[in-house]
């Protein structure tokens, strides 16, 4: 059973006149502090998650303005019925010494957001209180992801998430923030301490992921049947040329490489054997006087 002590929720309880302020910016009327329950939250960090992925810190960076505005759901179900608080204020933490299970210096995202104190969110303040609402996950969208190890885009080197190379355990590394469209209150986050899911459910992630490892195979075999007919072609070359084709020109090429690799006569026997055996030599001729 896995235990973390690191609370992803601060309860905070009625808001400061400056934070007040904030939370009026994005309300339509003026609201008083008795009328806002406020909280923080851990958003999400640059560690190595539970599926292998983590945030540079320049995505970190980009995430925390896009965040401000943004309300928070259950479970990543977009739905405005769901909708039961909003974030007025980001800031991106670290310097306090913290390492990642890499060891880079840990940043992470933090937010601050505001719910109305109205009947039907009485149960959800006291959960809040009571530390059971406290785990959260964020919804957003990055603009590549980058392989940890040699530093391409993941969909198109040879590394896989969570393998190891040379004593470093690959992960894809998620750069260029684009947008943040929600956070979510859940049970088990990707990240350990905060959460994130990177595209619109975990379904559609599950299913691009197998797409990835599909392409990656279907490029492994290219550059080997085209290594096989094409040997005077440099096995780094072939590489770069599969990284850059879609399904249909990959499979189209191990067809047609697997078909030349096929007519190449067979090798011949390294060791051959003639009728004749050979001359017998005297055992320990060395020592015969």
């Amino acid at each position: 059973m896995e235990i973390s002590k690191d609370a992803r929720i601060k309860a905070m309880g009625a808001p400061g006149e400056e934070e007040l302020a904030l939370i009026n910016r994005l309300t339509r009327r003026e609201l008083g502090a008795d009328e806002v329950y406020t909280f923080t939250l851990r958003l999400c960090d640059n560690d190595i998650d539970r599926d292998f992925e983590r945030f540079d810190d320049s995505a970190l960076d980009g995430l925390a303005p896009m965040f401000v505005g943004v309300p928070g759901v259950f479970d990543h179900q977009w739905s405005a019925k769901g909708q039961t608080a909003r974030i007025y204020r980001t800031q991106v933490v670290g310097g306090d010494g913290a390492l990642t299970a890499d060891g880079r210096p840990c940043r992470y995202l933090k937010g601050w957001a505001y719910l109305m104190r109205t009947q039907e969110n009485a149960a959800l303040i006291a959960e809040i209180d009571g530390g059971i609402k406290r785990e959260v996950s964020v919804g957003c969208a990055v603009e590549q992801v980058l392989c940890s190890v040699c530093g391409q885009p993941l969909d198109q080197c040879p590394h896989e998430k969570g393998e190891e190379y040379g004593g470093q355990v690959c992960c894809g590394v998620l750069t260029g923030a684009k947008d943040a469209y929600e956070w979510s209150f859940v049970a088990v986050p990707a990240q350990r301490r905060s959460g994130v899911i990177k595209s619109a459910g975990g379904r559609l992630e599950a299913e691009a992921r197998l797409g990835r490892k599909y392409l990656k195979s279907l490029r492994r075999e290219l550059v080997r049947t085209a290594g096989i007919a094409e040997p005077e072609a440099g096995h780094a070359l072939l590489e770069r040329v599969a990284g850059r084709l879609d399904e249909e020109e990959l499979l189209g090429l191990i067809r047609l490489y697997r078909g030349r690799a096929d007519k190449l006569p067979a090798p011949g026997v390294q060791l051959s054997y003639g009728e004749e055996a050979a001359p017998q030599e005297p055992a320990d001729g060395a020592f015969l006087i």
